[in-house]
This record gives C-alpha cells, structure tokens and sequence, in this order.
C-alpha cells in the first residue's frame, strides 16, 4: 500500500480551525465558549498552530486520516484530531498503558519503570500521561530500555510539559517516541483537561496497568475507561497499610487482574494482541510499503507474498533490530510490531533487548520478556 497523499492545506486548515472552535478554553464560571466556529477562531491562535504544524515531526491527525490510530478510533468519545509531535506509527503500535499517583512511593516508581522496561525489552511500547510520580517513572523505564518506545499524552499542548520540570523529558520522549495531544500548541494545562485526556491513554493502549492509586484517583478513571472499552485492567497489589494500594485493591476486587510480573500483563494482553495482529494485517496500517532503494529486495519478493511471509523469511536465528526488519520486508515499523507480537504470543518469535529472532525451543510460552 502507497503512502496515503497529504491532506491539502485547505483540508488541514479547515480541519485546524474545528479544532481550535472544540478546544476554545472556557471563562470559569461561564457556559459559552470564548469563540466560535470557523472565521470567529482568533488569527492568532490559527498562525501559532499553522507554525508548529510546519516544523519537522510535528503531525495533525484527524479522526477520518489513515494515520489515525485504530484502537483510539474505536473508542467512544475518541478525539477529532491528535497533534503528535514525533512518530505518528507508533500510536498503532501495541502498548500498554502504566499509570498511578503522583505522590508516588519509591517503590511505585520502581515497579512502574521495570514494569516498563520489561515491556518494551517485549516488543511493547509504554503509553502514559506524562505526569509526575508513576507516569514520569513509567517514561524513563520505557526510554531505558534498548529500542524502547513510549508514549506521552498530555492534558496541556503538545508543545508544554505539565509539570514544567517534566520540560526535558518531553524533549527526549518525542525525540525517539510520539508526544500526542487533542489540544493545540501553546494551550496550558486546565484542571479538566487531565481527566479528559485518560480516556485518550485507555483507548491507545492494550491493557492499563495501575502501579499505585488512592481511592480517588485519575488512575482510576483511566482503568474505568480501559474496561469500559473492552481492554485488559491489571494492578499491582500493595501494604494494607498503604494509602496508596487501596486504589488498586479497589480495583482486583471490582475484577482487575492482579499481577505481580510483568510477564503476567504479556499474558493478559495475549487474546486482544493477536485480535490486533489480524484486524491491523486485514486493514493495512498507513505508509505499510516504503521505499528502500534496494532492488534487490525488492526483486526477492515472491508474487502473492503475505506480509507475514515477508517477515517470516526475513527473520533468522540471529538476533536483529526493527531497521533491519523494515529494510529487509519493505514494511514500517507500525506495520511490523503487531505481526512481531502475535509471532511472539505464539511461540515462535523471541524479542531479546528490541531484537528479534526466530524461536529455537519452538513454542515459548506467551508473555516471554526479553
């Protein structure tokens, strides 16, 4: 499948312009909007917006674009438009979402960043919001682990980092991963925006897994809309004593999975990742072929040949990365990783460090960490 042709830059402005009339802020206390639709969007905000548009990397994806992430789009009250500053693909790829307190205890953030870690050394990207505590903790495992990728997404623009210290970690997440928000560059943080965005992460992500969460908690919304969506919701049990478990205790007795490795989340995943795998395959992901330049890949191709021929054939018994998988099939990383996953879920793939082999033992068991 060809690259999908840009949208023109009318369609984009139009586009821009719905969704700067959607996300005009709101005069406390007040019920109207402080604009309006169309040519009532104030110039500035459009020029600000149009401006960052045009800086490499940065994307406008809107809910009826290819490029829009399947798995959000399914979800009730998914977003008109995602900016994403970084790699639009990686929003198709699989992830699990990890998310909890800020005030989080030393050991909530420990268990998000290995729980990330091993994730991603999996094949598995990391979605989260960004936020201080087990968010940030989440980002870093994710980023710490070789080839790993994750994801933030912010209640404020894609541009600003909420908490502002967080400003570096925004940088170096959309660097090698993907910043998404469904409000423009420059707009800052709102108290409401930050609920509203953790139905975003729920319908990005494969499961949700709650590290720790008081009783009342914006976790607990995010695991609420996981459910609510048909994911997989999993949490880490805690101290009785802990203030912060009981969230999560909440949650295993309303039926959550508890899970104390991340191996235990693979396997929980499984069953809706090889849904994925099919669904992806049969749908075509946007930009599956690309350009290598090299003709004799291309020449090796047989006619008829599946996308999961090509990868089958272009995985050996020795470990390689992604970008040696992408030159050797011709297909992008998007869709690549979910064919990778099932492989994995399967048996028959191994994912050691962000490299991937064929299996020696011949059926591993499902949830195998690399």
């Amino acid at each position: 499948m060809d690259a999908p042709s840009p949208a023109p830059p009318d369609g984009a402005e139009a586009l821009l312009r719905r969704v700067l009339a959607l996300c005009a802020p709101t005069r406390p206390g007040a019920g109207t909007r402080e604009a309006t639709a169309g040519p009532d969007v104030p110039a500035h905000r459009l020029e600000h917006a149009l401006r960052w548009l045009d800086q490499p990397g940065h994307h406008l994806l809107g809910r009826d674009d290819p490029r829009y992430p399947p798995l959000l789009r399914e979800t009730a009250g998914a977003p008109l438009a995602l900016f994403v500053d970084g790699d639009p693909d990686l929003l198709w790829q699989p992830s699990v979402a990890i998310v909890g307190s800020r005030c989080a205890s030393a050991g909530g953030r420990e268990h998000a960043r290995a729980f990330a870690t091993a994730l991603c050394g999996a094949g598995i990207a990391v979605t989260s919001g960004m936020a201080a505590g087990i968010d940030a903790a989440a980002h870093e495992g994710a980023l710490a682990a070789p080839g790993g990728r994750t994801v933030a997404v912010l209640g404020t623009g894609p541009d600003l980092a909420y908490p502002p210290h967080l400003a570096g970690l925004r940088d170096r997440i959309a660097a090698t991963g993907a910043v998404a928000s469904e409000h423009p560059p420059g707009t800052p943080g709102r108290p409401w925006h930050f609920p509203a965005r953790n139905r975003i992460i729920a319908g990005l992500a494969l499961g949700t897994v709650v590290v720790e969460a008081a009783l009342r908690s914006g976790a607990l919304i995010t695991a609420r809309q996981a459910a609510e969506a048909g994911r997989e919701v999993f949490a880490i049990p805690g101290s009785i004593h802990h203030p912060l478990a009981r969230g999560c205790h909440r949650l295993i007795r309303d039926g959550a999975q508890l899970v104390e490795h991340p191996d235990e989340v693979l396997a929980g995943i499984a069953p809706l990742a090889g849904r994925l795998a099919l669904s992806l395959s049969a749908a075509d992901p946007p930009r599956t072929r690309i350009h290598t330049g090299h003709a004799g890949v291309r020449k090796g191709r047989r006619a008829g040949a599946t996308d999961h021929d090509r990868l089958w054939n272009a995985l050996g018994h020795d470990p390689i990365p992604m970008d040696v998988l992408v030159e050797r099939t011709g297909l992008t990383p998007a869709a690549l990783s979910p064919m990778l996953l099932a492989m994995e879920l399967d048996g028959r793939v191994v994912v050691e460090h962000g490299r991937y082999s064929r299996s020696s033992a011949g059926g591993r068991p499902a949830g195998r960490c690399g």
